[in-house]
């Protein structure tokens, strides 16, 4: 089984490669607004899995402890999704709403298919 370190290493791996690939996007064809929006949506989405990995080593640690755990930071991550589509509902001229809400699943498809491809390689 994978760590948590492991995975959120592979998956930066992934989202800046996709990253990379919507810049390249942005620059080069005439779908700046949705572009910009999977950008900010995937930086965002990447936040919050961040979050979700430092919390989560959080909480192990306060179980192998014998404490009590906190909160895995929900509010944080709802916050931040709320921040996402906040600048783009502002913004709307530079980045599309839709693609925005789209940016943030992201990682967490991403999460999915490195899942699947881990145990089917197994």
């Amino acid at each position: 089984m994978q760590s948590m370190q492991e995975i959120f290493k592979q998956q930066k791996k992934s989202l800046f490669f996709l990253l990379a690939l919507f810049v390249l996007g942005w620059f080069f064809l005439d779908y700046r607004t949705i572009f910009a929006g999977l950008i900010l949506g995937s930086l965002f989405g990447m936040y919050n899995f961040w979050i979700l990995v430092r919390r989560m080593e959080r909480f192990d640690r306060s179980i192998d402890e014998g404490k009590r755990a906190k909160s895995l930071g929900m509010g944080l991550r709802f916050a931040s999704g709320v921040g996402a589509t906040a600048v783009a509902l502002v913004m709307p001229e530079e980045f599309d709403l839709i693609s925005t809400v789209i940016g943030l699943m992201i990682p967490y498809a991403l999460l999915f298919t490195g899942h699947l491809l881990f145990h089917w390689k197994q």
